[in-house]
């Protein structure tokens, strides 16, 4: 195991402050992170939560962990609005596409996985689903009905959070939310006659005729709530506590709130010991949304055909402009800033392939630099006490850097290897690289057009078989407008093309 000088802390959202990390049960680490909900094609905001998440579980593992990295799909229970009542998402986009519902599933989680890849994001450990872990969750409705805390209102069940508190709880510590307040804002809501309260939030929801996933349960033919599945998946794979549950800013209320309260009311403690929370994207100062036509798409970002967008950028562009701000700050795209990221990445990229080139060549008569010795040994502790304090991977890529400096000297002939000793050279070039491609997972691409066309021919590929037409004709334009047809581009990748 590597051991770095200082120790791993990361910021708690349930305490507040950063804690200093002791896993439950070192050297293994249980970590679960809230996938996408499969109706639609993933957006950036989704590629950064993910990222935040892909970067802890590549340093947990570098520095010695064993890591079980758990995230979830969800293909069923999210409802419009994200609330108890309404559409299922994946029902309604399948009642306006006409399909089934399992064939959008199907869909949108291949474009996930392909999103994933793109931006070089590791696989998790496991990966459940929703439809996939029925019975464990109708078990839960049933603890917690037998417990008292949850109590079913025309075949529907809710969970009850005014006995939650009585019995002990604290609804509403994850978030900062104060139960009262909550109480008096949610009060005069309409359409809640089942509910005893509320902010009482469904366990299971009986179904509507028109709705399209049902199963058979004690209650009703129905359909889990969002907030179970994830209590469910999470204990089943990692244990009743486990050490770390990871999502985006916007889950920490009311998805994670009721997480904490589910878990706690079913195991008798908390569910996770460390709540992450990656933060949100804006556009040139302004939230991200579709209705400011500020929002973009991935494959939008690396073919440029955004509207707002100067040009393309490549995936690890993009990968390294989110890495230079940390997670829990808000991140602002821009062109500008992501221009300055092409740049920096383009001189990382090209210390990496340097990098792997370079071998040590004893010399005799060589005085050994201590000072650039003892540089070098700072920047490479300075990276971990970057990655430590927080996951701060804005500090470790100005440390990544440090050492480029060395990189560039040694292959420019401005520093022989034998004035760093052996040791230390092999330090340097191992460092440099396991930074870059293990922990940062910023790889090195092809030249940034040869990206970008190898990146759009695959999504044509997957587009097509899909049979999502106007993203076909998406790409077809893009490549119009570089003056390219599809058919002349097939010896660039292994797949027959039907034109």
């Amino acid at each position: 195991m590597t051991t770095p000088t200082q120790p791993l802390k990361l910021y708690n959202t349930l305490t507040r402050r950063k804690d200093l990390f002791v896993p439950i049960a070192a050297p293994y680490v249980g970590l679960y992170v809230c996938g996408p909900t499969v109706y639609n094609y993933v957006h950036l905001g989704n590629v950064r939560t993910f990222l935040t998440f892909d970067t802890l579980f590549r340093y947990l593992t570098h520095i010695g962990y064993k890591v079980r990295y758990v995230r979830n799909i969800t293909d069923v229970g999210h409802l419009v609005g994200d609330g108890d009542d309404g559409e299922d998402k994946i029902g309604r986009m399948a009642k306006l596409e006409k399909i089934e519902p399992m064939e959008i599933v199907q869909r949108y989680t291949n474009d996930f996985h392909s999103v994933t890849e793109m931006f070089n994001l590791l696989s998790p450990s496991i990966e459940p689903t929703a439809t996939g872990h029925m019975v464990e969750q109708i078990e839960a409705v049933r603890v917690l009905i037998d417990k008292g805390l949850a109590y079913e209102s025309n075949g529907s069940v809710y969970f009850d959070i005014l006995q939650y508190n009585q019995q002990g709880g604290n609804y509403g510590k994850l978030s900062g939310r104060i139960l009262d307040d909550l109480l008096n804002e949610t009060r005069d809501l309409d359409g809640q006659s089942e509910k005893r309260n509320p902010l009482d939030f469904a366990l299971w929801k009986r179904a509507a005729p028109e709705h399209l996933m049902r199963w058979p349960s004690p209650w009703s033919n129905g359909f889990p709530g969002w907030h179970l599945e994830c209590t469910c998946m999470s204990t089943k794979y990692l244990g009743k506590q486990f050490d770390i549950h990871g999502g985006g800013m916007d889950l920490k209320f009311p998805h994670h709130e009721c997480e904490v309260a589910q878990g706690q009311s079913i195991y008798g403690e908390e569910p996770a010991r460390y709540w992450m929370h990656s933060n949100m994207l804006t556009v040139n100062g302004q939230k991200m949304s579709k209705s400011l036509g500020n929002s973009f798409l991935p494959s939008e970002l690396v073919t440029g055909t955004h509207h707002l967008l100067e040009q393309p950028y490549s995936p690890m562009t993009v990968r390294f402009f989110m890495l230079q701000s940390h997670y829990r700050s808000t991140l602002d795209f821009s062109n500008e800033a992501l221009k300055a990221a092409q740049k920096g990445y383009k001189r990382l990229a090209n210390g990496l392939r340097i990098a792997k080139t370079l071998t040590y060549t004893a010399a005799d008569g060589v005085v050994v630099d201590e000072k650039k010795q003892q540089e070098i040994r700072k920047a490479i502790d300075d990276f971990y006490g970057a990655l430590n304090d927080d996951l701060n991977t804005a500090v470790g890529i100005a440390q990544l850097f440090a050492l480029l400096k060395y990189v560039n000297m040694l292959y420019a002939n401005q520093l022989q290897s034998a004035a760093l000793g052996e040791e230390i050279f092999t330090e340097l070039k191992d460092s440099f690289i396991q930074f870059m491609e293990g922990v940062l997972g910023l790889t090195e691409e092809k030249t940034g057009s040869q990206a970008v066309l190898d990146g759009m021919l695959t999504l044509y590929r997957e587009y097509k078989d899909q049979k999502q037409y106007d993203k076909v004709d998406q790409v077809r334009s893009y490549f119009k407008a570089q003056g390219l047809a599809i058919k002349d581009m097939k010896h660039r990748i292994d797949w027959a093309y039907e034109e």
